[in-house]
């Protein structure tokens, strides 16, 4: 899966629009657009890091490298 799969999905859950993400963390509406044709891997390490945050996810979720969403959350498991 792509790094913007797990973005776009991980926005269809939670009924996070493109417009909205766009508005809150500065990052071009259209690029979600852009990544809903044809998902990419190429985003930004800034752009990854916005986008986790607002998500409240790690990077590494998005990224693909660990199926638990949370960082946080994964270290109270343990």
């Amino acid at each position: 899966m792509e790094h913007t799969e797990r973005i776009l999905a991980i926005m269809d859950a939670r009924n996070i629009t493109a417009y909205k993400i766009s508005k809150d963390t500065g990052i071009s509406e259209s690029l979600f657009s852009k990544w809903r044709e044809k998902p990419s891997s190429r985003v930004s390490s800034a752009n990854l890091v916005r986008i986790a945050v607002y998500l409240d996810c790690s990077v590494d979720y998005l990224l693909g490298r660990t199926d638990t969403p949370n960082v946080n959350k994964s270290l109270k498991e343990s």
